[in-house]
């Protein structure tokens, strides 16, 4: 089994950061795909990010891109979101994920592996 445990949610006021932490455990998560969803209330689940454990290449969704930075730390088996000129619309709770195949986490189907989510509330 893989554990994803998410912290770093909370209050902020719009123009401001948030880093969310997933730190992973169970498994060796050199071959994995790790990524970031989100959802609001009355929304459906989005990606926000994502990248493969051992990888460089990173994907973000256009409503994050250029705020929003993906990355990890291979010593501590965690994987961060860090979280630039936050918006209202930013509100959501956000998910760490995380799967052996990318397809998993291009088409957000058929992911073994969620946290349990964080809150982030974005004031105007």
């Amino acid at each position: 089994q893989v554990q994803l445990v998410e912290s770093g949610g909370g209050l902020v006021q719009a123009g401001g950061s948030l880093r969310l932490s997933c730190a992973a455990s169970g498994r060796t998560f050199s071959s994995y795909a790790m990524g970031w969803f989100r959802q609001a209330p009355g929304k459906e689940r989005e990606s926000v990010a994502r990248m493969l454990w051992s990888g460089d290449s990173t994907y973000y969704a256009d409503s994050v891109k250029g705020r929003f930075t993906i990355s990890r730390d291979y010593a501590k088996n965690t994987v961060f979101l860090q979280m630039n000129s936050l918006k209202p619309e930013d509100t959501a709770v956000y998910y760490c994920a995380a799967d052996r195949n990318l397809g998993a986490l291009i088409n957000g189907r058929g992911i073994n592996y969620w946290g349990k989510g964080t809150l982030v509330t974005v004031s105007s």
